[in-house]
């Protein structure tokens, strides 16, 4: 048997605070066509309430969006979910997502001041009441809210199994615990998980969510170790864009449970194939680079050079590669040729390329091949052709240049235009 999760983006809400980005509403409703296409479960289209641009932006993707649930950002503040509930109206299903954080660091940063108390017990007591205040506020709009304990990876267990017990009372379907700070590493944070399920009275009453950032690089991995653990929401960015070093990036979490299928014993309905060309609409629109080396979707994901890699996937393409390109919208694995390809790998190239060789011009082309190999960082297709019409093919050549001049400007300097032809001044009719 497998358990389905939910998956839940925030490109559009947290990815785009990543720093030096920027979305406006007619960017972020492409992104939103895309993810659509992606078929994820939840958008989160932004935080209504942050800015007019941000208010029409989840107001046009709840009105034109359909499929996902359309998913809102507040914090525990009556205007706040006030504001969400009218910029989602025109979704056909949305939810309010509020909350606050609960960590004693939080807390002590956060509510200082002594209208909320004057000891870490008085101001604990009173931000219970203010999310579960909260909760019931946005269960007013929709059945569909989900509550986010901040900071939860840092917070004192006892009482955030008590902060979660109270908002599932008040009406929470979906409790997130993020791991806000990247602090969090994964055998840590799926033995919370599991404190979760086991402490929370009423936790079969909501969905656990999780929402890792990537700090110390352990987003993913932290939010597999939720999954193994229960977790049934996971929340990401694509490419793991995000504040600081990012979000878990929800290819590499998708692909993760589906090429792991064996472990987790999950699945997720999302179209995998879709992954490509999402990841490149995001980077273009945010105008953020790939890494070649970024795992399932950079552009050497699917790419070998070493000669017994090449070798070996030429071969059998799972000697190397544990998914197969086209899941996820490559349209094939490719060979990088450098000097370390190998003989086999330079052949299977060239017959692609229709050059098949005999095995003494295969050594012939091959040894030159590691000459140029050895003065560039990659060999390109032209240029085996050309080691190819040099070494072994022999081309007579149709046309010879005897001579060659060029020049270059700018402008007509000097020039004048007059009936009849072009004058150079001081010259005669040319």
């Amino acid at each position: 048997m497998t358990d389905r999760i939910t998956v839940f983006d925030t490109t559009l809400r947290d990815g785009e605070q990543a720093a030096g980005t920027r979305l406006g509403a007619k960017e972020k409703l492409e992104i939103a066509r895309q993810l659509v296409k992606l078929n994820v479960d939840v958008i989160e289209a932004g935080f209504p309430q942050s800015s007019p641009e941000d208010f029409r932006a989840v107001q046009q993707i709840a009105a034109e969006i359909r499929g996902p649930v359309i998913c809102g950002l507040t914090r525990t503040v009556v205007e706040d979910i006030d504001t969400c509930a009218r910029a989602l109206a025109g979704a056909d299903r949305f939810r309010i997502h509020t909350g606050m954080g609960v960590s004693d660091i939080h807390i002590a940063g956060k509510f200082s001041k002594e209208k909320y108390g004057k000891t870490m017990e008085e101001k604990r007591a009173r931000i219970l009441e203010m999310c579960v205040r909260a909760v019931r506020h946005a269960k007013r709009y929709t059945p569909d809210v989900e509550f986010y304990a901040e900071d939860a990876a840092r917070a004192e267990p006892a009482y955030l199994i008590q902060i979660l017990e109270g908002v599932i009372d008040a009406g929470a379907t979906v409790v997130n615990i993020p791991d806000t700070t990247g602090y969090a590493v994964p055998e840590q944070f799926g033995s919370l998980i599991q404190t979760i399920r086991d402490s929370v009275p009423n936790i079969n009453r909501a969905v656990i969510s999780v929402h890792c950032h990537n700090d110390l690089g352990l987003a993913v991995a932290n939010t597999l170790a939720a999954v193994k653990a229960g977790a049934r929401q996971v929340e990401g960015t694509i490419n793991g864009i995000g504040e600081r070093a990012g979000n878990a990036a929800l290819e590499e979490i998708v692909m993760g449970l589906r090429t792991r299928k064996d472990f987790f014993q999950v699945e997720t309905t999302i179209e995998t194939r879709e992954f490509y060309r999402t990841s490149r609409i995001v980077a273009d629109l945010l105008n953020m680079s790939i890494p070649p080396n970024k795992a399932v979707v950079g552009e050497n994901a699917f790419s070998h050079s070493s000669g017994i890699h090449v070798d070996g996937v030429l071969k059998m393409r799972e000697t190397y590669e544990i998914m197969k390109p086209e899941e996820v919208g490559f349209h094939t694995s490719s060979v990088i040729l450098t000097a370390r390809t190998g003989r086999h790998g330079l052949k299977h190239r060239l017959e692609e390329l229709g050059h098949p060789l005999s095995p003494t011009e295969l050594e012939t082309v091959y040894r030159r091949f590691l000459q140029v190999a050895d003065k560039k960082q990659r060999v390109f297709d032209q240029d085996l052709i050309a080691i190819v019409r040099n070494e072994v093919r022999s081309v007579t050549a149709r046309y010879a240049i005897e001579y060659v001049h060029a020049a270059s400007g700018n402008g007509l300097n000097q020039l004048s235009v007059a009936a009849g032809g072009m004058y150079k001044e001081g010259a005669q009719n040319g």
